[in-house]
């Protein structure tokens, strides 16, 4: 079991949530909360704040991606096999509405397979908090041995 998976499990979605901003400083500028965490799956929402604002008002592109990151690695994290290592190697974004309001992060990787090492590409969804699809991202996650 991924060493992050099982402290998600031991300490919750807020202490987990405020470790991973520890273990990576950069995803604070978001502050990220997980809502769930499990293999081939990961969900997370991040506040509208004026911090993540672009000269429009609203969430910032990179700060969407940022969500889209967080969330697309740490499913890739809790899904591989313990003797695996992952990094991020480019990402794929639309973005297709103005975001103005919180966002809900999610991948699904239901349909990829953990099993074998290589390139993996990861779907997540950014959503606003009536549902409307803000962003779509792909991104592309090398795992190996």
């Amino acid at each position: 079991m991924s060493q992050l998976f099982d402290l998600y499990r031991k300490v919750g979605n807020t202490a987990f949530s405020k470790k991973i901003c520890e273990i990576a400083p950069y995803f604070a500028t978001i502050e990220p909360q997980f809502i769930e965490l499990k293999p081939s799956y990961c969900e997370v929402t991040m506040p509208n704040t004026v911090k993540v604002h672009n000269h429009l008002g609203t969430v910032h592109a990179i700060a969407m991606c940022n969500l889209a990151e967080i969330t697309a690695g740490l499913m890739t994290d809790v899904s591989i096999s313990e003797t695996c290592r992952w990094i991020p190697v480019g990402m794929s974004v639309r973005y297709l509405a103005k975001a103005k309001s919180d966002l809900r992060g999610i991948a699904d990787g239901r349909g990829i397979d953990w099993t074998n090492p290589g390139d993996k590409n990861i779907p997540v969804s950014i959503t606003d908090k009536d549902g409307l699809e803000v962003c779509s991202a792909s991104v592309i996650v090398k795992v190996s041995f």
